[in-house]
């Protein structure tokens, strides 16, 4: 395992397509739910614990070795909103041609050729992660970190958040993080069934809604 490989891959400038994406806080911004440092913490704390633990623990999957194929069924299974469905598909797209470049690798191909239209997110950058030499904890950190990170910078654009309170956001929670990625890789590896799905049924709603919108900021 390189560490400098896991930092090329967790970092935003990765051209994975993340930066298109809010995870959720556009909508919950313009429901009032997310006004400042504070909401951002509490909506970063529940995107964590929740969609947060089943992606990293999907990732995990990966990065273990376990079926692809399966893990992108129990993608599709955790994942109710078609509209985050749709918007997983789109990333794992991006992703997968970023981490052919980076770490050509036969799994990787393989991936691409059995989904055409993107595998999901998680199975992807696990995936990825195996290619590059790291193992299921890693993965799953990689992810724990993107589900905080993602809202965490659409909330600097959309409320203009002061960034040292957003980066403050995200050290706070740094600990909750090294938790949910040490759960998910010990439940990936017990196998696919084992593996978490626990949800966020608001996002999952407000994701509906924000796909319809006429104008927004981001994809999702």
């Amino acid at each position: 395992m390189t560490l400098s490989a896991l930092l090329v891959l967790a970092d935003g400038r990765f051209p994975a397509g993340g930066h298109a994406h809010s995870g959720g806080a556009e909508a919950a911004v313009k429901a009032g739910r997310l006004k400042d440092a504070a909401d951002l913490e509490s909506f970063c704390r529940g995107r964590l614990h929740t969609t947060g633990l089943t992606s990293a623990a999907l990732a995990a999957g990966a990065a273990h070795g376990l079926d692809p194929y399966e893990l992108d069924a129990a993608a599709d299974a955790r994942t109710p909103s078609a509209a985050l469905r749709a918007a997983s598909r789109r990333l794992g797209r991006q992703l997968m041609r970023a981490a052919r470049a980076a770490w050509p690798s036969p799994e990787l191909d393989a991936l691409a050729a059995a989904f055409p239209r993107g595998a999901h997110q998680p199975v992807v950058l696990g995936t990825a992660a195996r290619a590059a030499g790291l193992g299921p904890e890693e993965a799953a950190h990689c992810v724990a970190y993107e589900t905080v990170g993602g809202p965490a910078t659409a909330a600097v654009r959309l409320l203009s958040l002061d960034p040292y309170q957003a980066t403050a956001v995200l050290a706070r929670l740094a600990p909750e993080m090294d938790q949910v990625a040490e759960r998910a890789a010990a439940a990936a590896g017990q196998g696919v069934d084992t593996l978490p799905a626990a949800s966020a049924p608001l996002l999952d709603l407000t994701a509906e809604q924000h796909a319809a919108w006429p104008v927004r900021l981001f994809a999702s």
